[in-house]
């Protein structure tokens, strides 16, 4: 697929004209160098990176930009959390500034894509990593007010990825890519569920697209644990037309749902409790294997005649436990949203062939598992990290960190939230 033409938009038979305004995308050898034409009117550069990703790239992105002011915004190499000090460290060198440039791939990406949005500054990102999808969705991962949360934001002017950069990438950056798109069989099915259950905006088209590339990044598995450069740009491909279908479709619908609000949960209660947790595309994939497991449950038994509600003071005492001092930033949202106080049963019950026959298109979890074996995963590693019990509350209590409908609210509804 030509990425650069799929940039131009389509007129979908969803009935929407699909846009997104990114101007360039460049996944070659020396990528760096189509910087000076992209930007060809700017002169005051601010570089964002850390020190490992400025490590891989840096120089030849400043080559690229020779004749230019340059400013730098180098994070040390601890892991960089997206909150207001990394906001307020790069706002504070904007001043001049025309254009920036992050070198990076997820945390970098977003905190871009989020300085750009809100002070007007037209980005790029140089890519070092194939490990997540976000590099064309207009939605920033951030942490604010110790939530995790989506942002909407702005999109970079381009993406540029060299191969030769991307190789060089930790290997658990690239097992993560893998990951985040194998996620997609899990996304994609509750998309299609909430369409069911809540007559969701549903697009076939981008649905359909977004399967092939999860289709296609399946057959690069050995391919990428040898570090060929041919898979590794396979995959940077297939991550870009993600993100450029979250950005056609307005939402992130077709690339997060939830294993996506698992491994939300394990990072931001992993900040909460200063406790380790996966690269975000390794939760993705392994939590893809929960959330099937959880399918193969509900449509396994009649769904139950009545749905589940905790009682208000049990719900916060829980929420409390759970999320600690993030616990009233989930009660708003969830306050906000009302989904405590639907009851879709009447819906359940006259839609339960049909959910069930959508549920049953998601593959099983021993299939998920051994998709995953091919890139090295091993889902006893993620057992040995969180334990049953740090899983099970995600099971439960995931969904109360997003606004969105899926298969764990549904698990929730008709079983109490109870593991697979």
């Amino acid at each position: 697929m030509d990425i650069n033409e799929l940039l131009k938009g389509v007129d979908c038979t969803c009935g929407k004209h699909h846009t997104c305004p990114i101007d360039y995308v460049y996944i070659e050898k020396n990528a760096e160098k189509h910087l000076s034409e992209i930007f060809y009117d700017n002169n005051d550069f601010l570089i964002v990176a850390d020190e490992n990703t400025y490590s891989a790239a840096g120089e030849q992105v400043v080559t690229a930009l020779s004749g230019k002011n340059i400013k730098k915004v180098i994070f040390g190499s601890e892991i960089l959390v997206p909150d207001e000090k990394a906001i307020e460290t790069v706002n504070q060198e904007l001043s001049g500034i025309t254009a920036i440039i992050g070198i990076g791939s997820g945390v970098i990406q977003d905190l871009c894509k989020y300085v750009s949005f809100k002070s007007g500054i037209p980005y790029a990102i140089f890519a070092t990593a194939p490990s997540m999808d976000g590099y064309a969705s207009n939605g920033a991962a951030m942490i604010l007010g110790g939530m995790k949360v989506t942002v909407s934001a702005g999109l970079p002017r381009a993406i540029l990825a060299d191969p030769l950069v991307l190789k060089e990438s930790p290997a658990d950056m690239i097992k993560a890519g893998y990951g985040d798109i194998i996620g997609k069989f899990s996304a994609l099915n509750d998309w299609k569920i909430s369409k069911c259950i809540n007559d969701e905006y549903f697009c076939k088209w981008i649905y359909d697209v977004t399967m092939d590339q999860v289709q296609k990044t399946m057959s690069l598995a050995s391919g990428l644990l040898e570090k060929d450069e041919t898979a590794i740009a396979a995959l940077m491909e297939a991550l870009v037309i993600v993100g450029i279908m979250m950005s056609f479709a307005g939402t992130s619908r077709p690339a997060s749902g939830s294993e996506h609000h698992l491994s939300h949960f394990f990072e931001i209660t992993g900040i909460l409790d200063n406790k380790p947790y996966f690269p975000h595309g390794i939760d993705v994939a392994y939590s893809t294997i929960i959330t099937a497991a959880i399918r193969e449950k509900l449509v396994a038994a009649p769904f139950p005649k009545e749905i589940y509600r905790p009682t208000t003071e049990e719900y916060k005492k829980e929420m409390a436990r759970v999320y600690t001092s993030s616990a009233e930033g989930c009660i708003e949202l969830q306050e906000k949203i009302g989904n405590y106080k639907k009851d879709r049963l009447s819906v359940f019950l006259e839609k339960e062939e049909e959910i069930k026959r959508i549920l049953s298109e998601m593959p099983s979890a021993k299939e998920i598992e051994s998709i995953l074996s091919v890139a090295g995963y091993d889902i006893k590693e993620f057992y040995t990290l969180y334990g049953t019990d740090k899983i099970n509350d995600a099971v439960k209590w995931a969904k109360d960190l997003k606004d969105r409908y899926t298969c764990l609210w549904l698990n929730f509804d008709l079983y109490r939230g109870e593991p697979a």
